[in-house]
């Protein structure tokens, strides 16, 4: 018997899909009498839920009537001038992509995420703070679906990282840019594996990034991942505060910046 997981069996990493996100939409829109309608060009993930909540608290968050994805919901609103769709609380490597494949199938042709993240590294600013991920440590699995497994790190397009680095610095945001760890499993982030995960570099921990930049990489998307480093994992009382509007306002402030330049600019 073999001792490899049966996770790398079978793969040929080229091979196209039988089940494809354009033929779920087109059953979705069928079933709920949906119209074809193209979502946003930028896009953004919202694991934790806060912008989302914020938009429609303050009533700039819409409900985007076109969006046919059965398990979310997707609110519009404005961002820098640019109309852009949001979906929260897909949380974890499979939901983030299953969400992903299916924004790029609807005409989204960039996609920010931002999500809650557990401080590795000694060094990163006190407080919460956002890093701008340039690879991402697969210790997950959905990652290993879309590339192979040779590569321990899934890496964002480096010219894509560099164009929103020059940005933020630019505007006066102090946005460290490094690798993170992404895990399938936050409630076994043990002493051994976080010193583990630590020894490869990472700055900090979350759950979406190797797999949302694996599949940008197999299906030439572009994609942008945040991490909102807001907690040391729960060690002390008083974690997880992240700012106004549980981070919303600077989280916000962030994507705004970003993407009034992007859009001008594109890497």
């Amino acid at each position: 018997m073999s001792a490899s997981p049966p996770i790398l069996a079978g793969k040929r990493h080229a091979a196209p899909s039988v089940f494809r996100p354009e033929n779920l939409l087109r059953e979705a829109r069928r079933q709920r009498r949906l119209p074809e309608q193209a979502v946003p060009g930028v896009c953004i993930l919202d694991p934790d839920g806060d912008i989302v909540r914020a938009l429609r608290a303050d009533g700039r968050g819409r409900r985007f009537p076109g969006w046919a994805c059965y398990h979310t919901e997707m609110l519009t609103f404005d961002l820098a001038g640019e109309p852009a769709g949001i979906v929260s609380c897909a949380v974890g490597a499979p939901f983030a992509v299953l969400v992903a494949e299916q924004m790029f199938a609807s005409g989204c042709r960039l996609l920010l995420s931002v999500t809650s993240a557990g401080r590795v590294a000694s060094d990163l600013p006190d407080g919460a703070c956002f890093v701008l991920i340039e690879r991402a440590l697969r210790d997950e699995g959905t990652s290993y679906h879309y590339l192979p497994p040779g590569d321990a790190f899934a890496h964002a397009d480096p010219a894509l990282v560099d164009a929103a680095a020059r940005v933020l610095a630019a505007a006066g945001l102090a946005v460290p840019r490094g690798p993170v760890w992404t895990t399938d499993a936050p409630f076994r982030e043990t002493e051994e594996a976080i010193a583990w995960a630590g020894a490869q570099g990472v700055l900090a921990v979350e759950m979406e990034a190797a797999a949302l930049y694996a599949f940008a990489r197999a299906r030439d998307a572009a994609v942008l991942c945040l991490a909102h480093v807001t907690n040391r994992m729960a060690r002390t009382e008083g974690d997880f505060e992240k700012g106004a509007a549980d981070g919303a306002d600077d989280a916000l402030r962030v994507l705004a910046t970003l993407v009034a330049a992007l859009r001008r600019n594109p890497a």
